[in-house]
């Protein structure tokens, strides 16, 4: 299925279409307020196969004076440094633009949010203001020293001296000192994920404030993921300082502040490490639980996600997709209908203790079929390749092996027995074609914009795109975050548009310009192919890649070598699911 997100320009709302192989969308949903809107996408191109429009030819993307000549584009190149020292300043620069915009998600919008909020306890704002406000203001200073640095760098400004400027360490070390002094501050994040959740579970009122939050425009990923950005961070100043450390011979006058720095944030990340893990896991958890029907505490302190994605449960009818979660102690199956609210309904759960699993594609005749056995049931699922069935096998048995191993409690019940129909009336149950592919249908006939949010999140993505993504894969994309422009083209398209693109949560997201408050459109990644260009494609530029799932093209063009090797790379972190093995050896050591 291909899928997108175009943002509108007004309310909170998008513009999106779904295309899919077992049924057809007629036409792209505008919504803006709940309410569907027409001309939001009136004169967009069609897409590469004729049959949709493309997010990235919306309007609101498409303006003739951000096309550039080529002769523009090759001089505007030639005035810049070359140095692969510059570059990997730039991303420094580039990436902390986007950091600042985040932390500003919540020092000036959430928290102006809350400070209306009667039922906002005055605890919680203490504490979101204690830990944001003196890393805003830092943060604000950091990034006008980065700016005036990269100027004198690409002589823009006293150019007689730019030799003396044409480094980055002296500024980073500057930066991870004082991010040591806001240490204290950083050992908060995961208290504030905690007690966020803890009063909006005492406040339906205050639920519903936080929820609508997280449907503006400016929330681009979930609200969590905002207040934990501060801690991910430190992992991206880490792997630019490893870059610059290796590009660097030990004698240039850059190594060693570059490699004081490294030493000074690996410190710190080292201490926050632990904390960081777990709370990524349960704010994993607690998004996972709004997408889900009929379980109850799922974020529980003792439970790990491990893996979710799509499996073909084999039954008397048939195989018929669902959508599986993995967690440390039990496994989840669930289908996903037309209701308002666009959940997954669970239908089983087996726990893990005591599970065997084996590969039966002889005995029942279908591809990449393997079966779950419990003490009380056999589940028989098919994947939809080998590689899939893989991982899948890979990460049963480790959590198989895991769960025998702990001196807990066998899994908890976790779903409501009020919302989970019993084994006889799972068998009884039919699912149109509407159930398994109709998120636009539903969308159409309540008008829900709630709904649509969580109809994009990256569950839904996997259930349309038929994959998986795991605890790894998460865990990859928070480390592999990257902001720039790039010169975007289409299949059948004449000239280069220029784009602010942002990438982050497996999605590209798309601004005019890095000032822009909120994207304009989003693409998620899970099941395209990054590639470069083919001769035959007539492309005949340097830096180019290719966006490809199914029928539908994309080309971007990056300023530099550098610059292209670290789209390509972190794209296809998103593009491609990593099994344990693969992600354990995919690092060099420094």
């Amino acid at each position: 299925m291909h899928m997108f997100i175009v943002q509108s320009r007004a309310g909170a709302g998008f513009c999106w279409a779904l295309k899919s192989d077992a049924y057809v969308a007629s036409l792209s949903v505008s919504l803006v307020n709940g309410h569907r809107r027409g001309d939001e996408l009136n004169g967009a191109s069609p897409s590469p196969d004729g049959q949709q429009p493309s997010p990235l030819t919306s309007p609101l993307l498409n303006d003739s004076s951000g096309l550039r000549t080529d002769d523009e584009e090759e001089n505007r190149r030639k005035r810049f440094p070359t140095d692969k020292a510059y570059f990997i300043a730039k991303e420094l620069l580039t990436t902390e633009r986007t950091y600042l915009k985040d932390l500003e998600l919540i020092t000036l919008s959430f928290q102006s949010v809350l400070d209306k909020e009667e039922s906002t306890p005055e605890s919680l704002q203490n504490l979101l203001k204690a830990s944001f406000e003196p890393l805003h203001s830092y943060h604000l200073d950091f990034l006008k020293e980065l700016e005036q640095r990269l100027a004198l760098w690409e002589g823009r400004s006293n150019a007689h001296i730019k030799g003396d400027y044409q480094r980055i360490g002296d500024v980073m070390l500057k930066n991870t000192q004082g991010l040591k002094a806001l240490t204290a501050q950083l050992q908060k994040h995961s208290e504030c994920v905690s007690e966020l959740e803890k009063a909006c579970r005492a406040s339906r009122r205050l639920e519903n404030v936080c929820r609508d939050f997280e449907l503006q425009k400016v929330c681009y990923v979930p609200l969590n993921v905002f207040i934990l950005r501060p801690l991910h961070r430190l992992l991206h100043y880490k792997q630019i300082l490893e870059r610059l450390c290796k590009h660097y011979p030990a004698t240039h006058p850059d190594f060693r502040d570059c490699r004081a720095a490294l030493a000074d944030v690996s410190e710190l990340e080292a201490l926050l490490h632990s904390s960081m893990l777990k709370t990524d896991n349960y704010q994993r958890l607690l998004e996972l639980q709004k997408d889900l029907i009929g379980v109850d505490n799922l974020a529980t302190p003792t439970r790990e996600f491990i893996r979710l994605g799509c499996l073909s449960k084999l039954s008397g009818k048939g195989l018929q997709q669902r959508m599986f979660f993995l967690f440390s102690d039990v496994l989840l199956y669930t289908s996903r209908g037309i209701t308002s609210s666009n959940q997954f309904k669970v239908h089983g759960q087996l726990p893990l203790r005591g599970m065997t699993i084996r590969e039966s594609e002889e005995e029942w005749g279908v591809p990449h079929c393997f079966t779950l056995v419990t003490q009380r049931q056999s589940v028989v699922v098919a994947a939809s390749s080998v590689s899939e069935m893989e991982k899948w096998m890979e990460d049963l048995k480790m959590a198989v092996d895991l769960a025998e191993d702990s001196n807990g409690p066998s899994a908890s019940l976790l779903t409501n027995s009020n919302d989970v129909k019993s084994p006889g009336e799972w068998a009884s149950e039919v699912e149109s074609e509407d159930d398994l592919g109709g998120s636009r249908t539903s969308l159409e006939r309540h008008g829900n914009s709630s709904a649509h949010h969580r109809g994009n999140t990256t569950v839904h993505v996997c259930w349309h795109r038929n994959t998986s993504v795991s605890m790894l894969d998460f865990s990859i994309a928070t480390e592999n975050q990257l902001s720039g422009n790039l010169l975007r083209k289409f299949k059948n398209s004449n000239g280069w548009q220029k784009l602010w693109v942002v990438f982050t949560n497996f999605s590209l997201f798309f601004y005019k310009t890095h000032q822009d408050e909120y994207p304009l459109a989003s693409l998620p990644l899970l099941g395209y192919s990054v590639t470069v260009p083919a001769e035959s494609e007539n492309i005949h530029k340097d830096y180019v890649f290719k966006l490809h799932f199914k029928s539908h093209i994309y080309y971007f063009r990056s300023e530099s070598e550098y610059s292209f090797e670290r789209w390509m790379e972190v794209i296809r972190s998103a593009t491609i699911s990593s099994s344990r093995t693969r992600y354990l050896n995919r690092k060099e050591p420094y």
